[in-house]
């Protein structure tokens, strides 16, 4: 999940990032982040414990008031 860094130095590839929420920029910068992104895979697996879920939240700063709703539903 680790993003492409080669064109890091391109101001064009983060225009974007003007118009985001501050959720939203958070999200960009954790994305990139490469303990994050191991964290993310050990709770992607199956089986995964309960306090897993905890750790990550508490490690990361991520709250999950409720469970996704499905958007096209």
């Amino acid at each position: 999940m680790t993003p492409d860094a080669s064109t890091w130095r391109s101001v064009a590839e983060y225009d974007h990032l003007d118009a985001l929420t501050a959720s939203d920029l958070a999200w960009e910068w954790l994305r990139r982040n490469e303990a994050y992104d191991a964290d993310f895979e050990a709770l992607a697996a199956a089986d995964v414990p309960k306090d897993l879920t905890i750790q990550i939240q508490q490690r990361w700063g991520l709250r999950f008031p409720r469970r996704p709703t499905d958007a096209t539903a």
